[in-house]
């Protein structure tokens, strides 16, 4: 499921910003031949293309038939776009007429120029076509953030409302945390926020930490290596919160279904060892497999009273009772929920927005401390973000939060990127010449060899991440 909603949101993501070509294209007359989702080397899944009058569509096809080339084309039908849909979901892309890019080299454009190319269009035209690959991305982000708030809200919730504190990494854990901590200060200023927090801790390093320990107060200071331990461990996670165990639902052929657990229960023990969380339950329960075990838990009974309950329990040799605990805060926890009218949502997601994108900025000073690199992620990163069953509120928050990343690293100024085109077209309108086509054809390159040593490293970093998990 992770991997199926990962795709579902690259597929938007790359419609937006191929889309963002195309629109500004079509609006100053710049001819599109092609528009992809996903690459398509050997063979396309689909093709379509309007021309005679009607739609011509095409399945699993290798070779577009010459009847379909626009010099075979009515006048009239040579500058529609044929659409189509690849089968290697790593991108996508949009072929402009007149263009050096991924898709095709100098030696690909018509000999003479043509009106209706890119490279003939003032370079204002050329500077909007090229932006518009970030600038609706982002757009779109924004709008669908004003959807999640105007549709959902907004649950925060305040640091110390989490009761049973907070689970820290081993990093934080070795300069002074400990497990139930909950967070009261940076260098003396009070944090609120539980999402805050956990970003400020990182992008801000504080030279002095208060936290709330039991019923006091207790202030230590983070070494000045601390950075560097965050990016060399690359935690997924470097604080989360500790939440009660309350039976949500049950797998298929759930032993504690089959030993009278009902939805809603509290579990709290297991023969007698007290598991106050979610982390302490499951942590313990992994050592009893196919062996009989009490789980104490609280059952809510009419007015409101709470009874304590013991069931004796066999568990399989996986050591699972197949259950689903609650993970909804807002059921767990007292957090600030906030409704937004539609108008409402409109200035609380663009500031949102900018809200994510300055922290991603922000966070890539990372990228620059030393063994920076191994804190990129590609695929694999990105596909777990996304939760293990269909949950449309964090599809469209992550697919928003994707678009703003990806719209940020597509503007910088690499060849091959649209920041690389810009800076091109930018060049050109100060010294008022054209850059030589056949230069133009090896900055692509250089481009491009850049932009696969970076996939290289991104999804290597995965790779080795998946299989130290393997033989730990």
């Amino acid at each position: 499921m992770k991997a199926i909603m990962f795709l579902v949101s690259l597929s938007l993501l790359v419609v937006t910003h191929e889309l963002g070509h195309l629109l500004f294209a079509k609006l100053f007359h710049t001819r599109v031949r092609r528009f992809y989702v996903f690459f398509n080397p050997y063979f396309s899944i689909f093709k379509a293309k309007k021309f005679d009058g009607k739609w011509h569509f095409l399945f699993f096809n290798k070779e577009t038939p010459e009847s379909w080339d626009e010099k075979n084309l009515k006048p009239e039908d040579q500058d529609n776009t044929l659409w189509g849909l690849g089968w290697v979901p790593l991108g996508g892309y949009c072929d402009i007429a007149g263009m050096i890019d991924e898709t095709k080299g100098a030696d690909d454009l018509e000999s003479t120029p043509q009106p209706w190319e890119y490279r003939t269009k003032p370079h204002w035209q050329r500077l909007c076509i090229i932006a518009g690959g970030v600038l609706v991305p982002l757009i779109s982000a924004l709008i669908i953030y004003a959807g999640v708030f105007s549709h959902w809200g907004t649950d925060d919730l305040p640091l110390r409302n989490a009761k049973l504190g907070y689970e820290y990494h081993q990093v934080l854990l070795d300069e002074g945390f400990q497990n139930g901590d909950i967070i009261y200060a940076f260098d003396g200023v009070e944090q609120y926020d539980f999402a805050e927090a956990a970003q400020q801790l990182v992008l801000h390093s504080p030279k002095e930490v208060t936290v709330l320990r039991g019923d006091s107060l207790v202030t230590f200071e983070l070494g000045e290596d601390f950075l560097q331990k965050v990016v060399e461990e690359n935690p997924k996670q470097i604080m989360s919160v500790r939440w009660p165990f309350v039976v949500k639902d049950f797998a298929p052929g759930s032993a504690g279904k089959h030993y009278g657990m009902l939805p809603g229960d509290s579990l709290v023990s297991i023969s007698g060892i007290p598991t106050p969380t979610a982390q302490d339950f499951t942590g313990t329960l992994g050592n009893y497999a196919e062996d009989s075990v009490v789980i104490g838990l609280y059952r809510q009974q009419e007015a409101g009273v709470r009874e304590y309950v013991e069931l004796p329990v066999v568990l399989g040799k996986d050591g699972k009772l197949g259950i689903f605990a609650e993970d909804d805060f807002a059921k767990l926890f007292d957090v600030n929920h906030i409704d937004y009218s539609i108008w409402a949502a409109i200035p609380a997601g663009i500031s949102h927005g900018w809200e994510q994108l300055t922290t991603y900025v922000s966070s890539l000073k990372i990228l620059f401390t030393k063994g920076g690199t191994k804190s990129l992620g590609g695929f694999i990163t990105m596909a777990s973000l996304f939760p293990e069953t269909w949950d449309w509120h964090r599809f469209w928050d992550l697919t928003a939060l994707l678009a703003i990343v990806l719209a940020f690293m597509n503007i910088i100024p690499i060849p091959g990127l649209d920041g690389g085109h810009i800076v091109i077209t930018l060049w050109e309108m100060i010294t008022r010449k054209p850059v030589n086509e056949k230069v133009l054809n090896v900055i692509q390159n250089i481009g491009l060899i850049l932009l696969l040593l970076l996939l290289v490293i991104a999804n290597g970093n995965d790779l080795i991440r998946v299989f130290n998990g393997w033989f730990r």
